[in-house]
């Protein structure tokens, strides 16, 4: 059968239809094999370098250097840093100024530990009642004799001084006859500052001074003590009573191995507009130590107060650095004071390490913390004896201005109510 032209036309146009679909099916198949294929290879790891990176650590600060934290942030070109005497960009609702904390005025030290006299003597005047109760009674035999020397160990005044205020009050009390209740105040009165002592200096040095190699030097006092004492605290507190008298405070944070208490120090240093000198955490604190007192050079400050690390008394190596941190300190020039914090609420214990510590460092003043929380106050009388050394503060709250220079007079008064 012979085909009309017409159908050899079509069957053309079939053949090419045909050929047309299977090359774009072979043409899909090919775009999405590479497609699956791309995708593959961006999922593959990148190779390992050819040999590690190997990052040196920071090095450890020495004597004299300036002590600072690595610089983690990337450096600026010219444009972008702030030249001196350029304006500062305005605040913006996204970023807001700093917000700057405003310097606040101590309350002044003159007579501070009279007008904290009620505080102490809420919890202080066990001892005092408790004696005058005793010496009120119509006989005074051997056995309420006893009873004094209980109330006065109870108090942590120590055996030695007991026997002696017990033997002197024995005595008195034996020519003085009758016994009213004014006469026996003001009698106890005189024997317990007999005890204390009214003679001893005990304001704080911080004169300035020559410095070895001649120029002008603050005043340098390094607070010392264990942990748990309030030591960083009353460091602070001690700014504040110095910045109160009209003195410019540098403060050192040497204590670089406790979290935080180089924050805790310049929190309390920012509050009076003192500045803080502070170096890398578990640094090197003879270091800072050094710079803060070139600091305070270089600034003609007042005063430089150093706080160092709250160390435990048992532990020898500790304790030896405490003595190379005021080595160092002395190549700028003489330490003029070295301030032992001690918890009074710890009695006998707070014996044990004052004695440590004046082994170690020449313990000049002695700071007693916590002392309205307790009725303990013999502690007083005890580690002056223990150390020769005069108390000069005490810590009789938790408010900024409840550390208050001693003074014997009013501390007795808080004791027998008088």
């Amino acid at each position: 059968m012979t085909r009309s032209p017409s159908w050899l036309i079509l069957g053309g146009v079939m053949e090419y239809l045909i050929l047309a679909v299977v090359i774009a099916v072979v043409a899909v198949a090919a775009i999405s094999g590479l497609v699956i294929s791309g995708r593959k290879k961006k999922r593959l790891p990148p190779p390992p370098p050819s040999s590690p990176t190997v990052t040196a650590p920071p090095a450890e600060p020495h004597v004299g250097e300036e002590a600072e934290t690595p610089r983690e942030e990337p450096r600026r070109t010219i444009e972008e840093v702030d030249l001196p005497g350029a304006e500062a960009p305005a605040a913006t609702a996204e970023a807001p100024a700093p917000e700057v904390p405003p310097i606040e005025v101590p309350e002044p030290t003159a007579g501070r530990l009279v007008r904290l006299r009620a505080r102490l003597s809420r919890s202080q005047t066990t001892l005092g009642k408790g004696l005058l109760t005793l010496l009120s009674r119509e006989h005074l035999d051997d056995d309420t004799w006893e009873e004094v020397e209980d109330t006065l160990l109870t108090a942590d005044v120590g055996v030695a001084p007991t026997q002696e205020l017990v033997e002197r009050l024995r005595e008195r009390v034996k020519v003085l006859g009758t016994r009213t209740p004014d006469e026996l105040r003001g009698l106890l009165r005189e024997e317990l500052l007999h005890l204390i002592g009214t003679e001893a200096d005990r304001s704080v040095h911080t004169e300035s001074g020559v410095g070895a190699n001649g120029e002008e030097k603050p005043g340098v006092v390094m607070v010392v003590g264990v942990n748990g004492t309030g030591k960083t605290t009353t460091t602070g507190k001690l700014a504040r009573v110095l910045v109160a008298d009209g003195k410019s405070v540098v403060l050192g944070a040497a204590d670089t191995f406790r979290a935080a208490a180089a924050d805790q120090l310049q929190t309390w240093g920012e509050r009076v507009g003192a500045r803080t000198v502070r170096g890398p955490e578990a640094g090197d604190p003879a270091s800072v130590a050094f710079d803060a007192v070139k600091e305070g050079i270089a600034e003609s400050a007042d005063v430089v107060l150093i706080d160092t690390a709250g160390r435990l008394h048992t532990k020898t190596g500790l304790m030896d650095e405490l003595g190379k941190v005021k080595r160092v300190v002395e190549k700028h020039g003489a330490v003029d004071e070295v301030l032992l914090v001690l918890d009074a609420t710890t009695g006998q214990n707070g014996l044990v390490q004052a004695r440590v510590f004046a082994e170690v460092v020449d313990i000049t003043g002695i700071v007693l913390t916590k002392l309205d929380g307790t009725a303990k106050g013999g502690i007083v009388v005890a580690v002056q004896r223990e150390l020769n050394v005069p108390v000069k503060l005490v810590g009789l709250g938790e408010g900024a201005d409840d550390l208050a220079p001693f003074e014997p007079e009013a501390f007795v008064d808080a004791l027998i109510g008088g």
